[in-house]
């Protein structure tokens, strides 16, 4: 079933709630005010089913200059411009506001019906028939139908809704695979259910039972129930007049223009940078002037930034603008906003949302290219290059975040490092200063078989996130990581000669010394090295097994160590204490504590009480 939906647009008392109700047969006016008035004051809804495979949904809003932001918050979101003309009037103010305001929200497809035909003669349709051509050329509406029609009468109808149908089956319907995204126009109680909201669907689709969250409050709720076109439902989808039933919130709590989506997808934010273009029949706009700023159903006050830093913005013209709002708003790129001035209340203007990265802009950097290329680009490219402006990339959620994207896919300009995305530029210049701080290290510590992994991302990535630093280590053809040692590729331990002299005496004061182990200090000073080099050397032979650290004081000589275990196997489930430890192997009671705790770590021996067991 493809879901469109329809919205009016024209000046007061132009028919346009008649039209819908000769069309649907329903009455989009609801409002006790309205019906005593006789003008729509809020928005209205209805729907008309055409074939087995079209359902049209009418937003009816309200034509009176009064009532203008009442129908900015119907008219996003549409598919389909209804655009009503009365025949006896022609074209009004509200009419080329209303022209103008669709115009700017991207609808590109739409019907013009010239209504109350009935109480003018047929010259005089023909007259405003010309009238609108002229002033929808070179428009989304040059070529559209223009359809006289009387809602009393009911002459033109079954031609109107064959218009309908067409423009509605020529565009193309929103998304159900996205993410869901349903703006708030109302939100009300019902007695015995609670909070109800309803709006169109705008992407995605939501299940009963499922959990939304409401934008900007950051509440997560439950949904009880769901309504489509006044009809219960399990789910509802992209392009449908949807009733959301909310658990455990007050309708108070809710207002128009809040959004109701995925939870914890999206992130509300209080500016944005977009494309606006200035009316030709506005004043110049001031750089940082403030407006009101309507997007989706929401209607907030902001402040507009010209981002090339010109003083006014000149009616007729576009520039890049950064919008800077009062209050946070869920946005995306994409998403279409309409401009009205302070004061007087009038639209002036309107554009779309490029980029919501709040981007920092350095002086005289190059706003045009920027955003030109930004508003050029699919979801997907604009991901790239979001990931190629941070030197560590993006992460999937932030990526989702700031474009939209259902999923982020594989791509030749970044790789993948957990949940993290890297440019592929970066990552190449990144690994290369990782392996020039190796190899700067090996120079300095020529004895050590490598730089401990943390030193060496704190001293080349420190802000990285660790799973991107170990992408990166992991993609580093120079490098190789050893535990939590990393070394170049080609590095291999050469002593130099005065080195491998100290080795071998080394080796040999602690040989000689069997388990009366030497003062450490006292060996490394006669070797005839700095103090430097010389506990290089002994690192060297520790990690190479030829020496074993007790404690900090205390080294033996592998086989030293080797002739002490042979010495306890020999007394395999035997039980002991200190003294006769000592007796076995000669050594004071200083050696003989940190021996044996070094022996129940390796499970040689077991402490029992005050005594110990030889179990290995």
């Amino acid at each position: 079933m493809r879901n469109i939906i329809v919205g009016t647009a024209g000046h007061i008392d132009h028919g346009k709630t008649s039209l819908v109700r000769a069309l649907t047969g329903i009455d989009a006016d609801r409002l006790a005010e309205e019906k005593r008035r006789g003008i729509t004051i809020d928005l209205g809804f209805a729907h008309l089913q055409v074939g087995d495979d079209l359902q049209l949904g009418f937003v009816d809003v309200p034509g009176h200059e009064r009532f203008v932001r009442n129908m900015l918050a119907g008219a996003a979101g549409i598919d389909v411009v209804l655009f009503v003309v009365a025949a006896d009037e022609s074209i009004k103010p509200q009419t080329r506001e209303h022209f103008e305001i669709c115009r700017m929200l991207g609808v590109r497809a739409g019907v013009v019906a010239l209504t109350r035909a009935d109480l003018v003669d047929p010259e005089i349709v023909e007259l405003v028939r010309l009238e609108v051509e002229e002033f929808v050329e070179g428009s989304f509406l040059e070529g559209a139908p223009k359809v006289a029609v009387s809602s009393v009468t009911g002459a033109g109808l079954s031609e109107l809704m064959v218009a309908l149908e067409g423009a509605a089956r020529s565009v193309m319907a929103k998304s159900t695979t996205g993410w869901f995204r349903m703006p708030v126009d109302r939100a009300f109680t019902m007695r015995g259910f609670g909070s109800v909201v309803t709006g169109t669907t705008v992407s995605g689709s939501l299940r009963k039972e499922s959990e939304v969250e409401l934008y900007p409050t950051g509440r997560v709720l439950r949904v009880r129930g769901l309504q489509v076109y006044g009809e219960a439902a399990e789910v509802a989808r992209a392009g449908e007049r949807t009733a959301v039933n909310l658990v455990d919130i007050e309708q108070g709590e809710i207002t128009r223009g809040m959004v109701l989506s995925e939870p914890g997808r999206f992130r509300a934010v209080t500016s944005f940078d977009g494309q606006m273009e200035l009316l030709a029949a506005a004043k110049p706009l001031k750089n940082g002037a403030p407006v009101h700023l309507h997007m989706g159903s929401a209607a907030v006050e902001a402040e507009v930034r010209l981002l090339e830093k010109a003083p006014v913005l000149e009616p007729g013209q576009s520039a890049w603008v950064r919008v800077v709002l009062r209050e946070p708003l869920l946005v995306l790129p994409g998403d279409r906003f309409i401009v009205r001035m302070f004061s007087p209340v009038v639209t002036i203007g309107g554009g779309v949302v490029v980029d919501i990265s709040g981007f920092r802009y350095r002086h005289g950097e190059g706003v045009a290219e920027r955003m030109t290329a930004y508003f050029g680009a699919t979801p997907t490219q604009r991901a790239e290059f979001l990931i190629a402006e941070r030197e560590y990339g993006l992460d999937r959620a932030s990526i989702v975040a700031l474009t939209g994207l259902g999923e982020v896919p594989n791509s030749d300009k970044y790789e993948a490092a957990g949940e993290w995305r890297v440019d592929v530029q970066r990552a190449a210049g990144h690994r290369t200063r990782l392996a020039d701080a190796v190899r700067e290290f090996h120079k300095v510590n020529s004895l050590l078989p490598g730089m401990p992994r943390q030193e060496l991302k704190g001293r080349v990535t420190p802000e990285a996130p660790q799973e991107v630093f170990d992408c990166l280590l992991a993609g580093a053809k120079d490098l190789v990581a050893e535990g939590e040692v990393v070394r170049l590729r080609t590095h291999r331990l050469a002593l130099k000669q005065d080195e491998e002299k100290a080795r071998t005496a080394i080796v040999a004061a602690f040989g000689n010394a069997g388990l009366a182990a030497p003062a450490v200090a006292e060996v490394l000073k006669a070797v005839g090295l700095d103090a430097v080099r010389a506990r290089s050397v002994l690192q060297l032979l520790l990690r190479e097994g030829a020496l074993v650290k007790i404690t900090d004081d205390l080294i033996l000589h592998a086989a030293a160590l080797a002739g002490l275990r042979a010495v306890l196997a020999a007394r395999r489930g035997e039980r002991f204490g200190v003294a006769e430890f000592k007796d076995w192997t000669g050594v004071s009671r200083k050696y003989a504590i940190p021996l044996l705790e070094y022996m129940d770590r390796e499970r040689v021996t077991r402490r029992d009480g005050d005594a110990r067991v030889v179990v290995g």
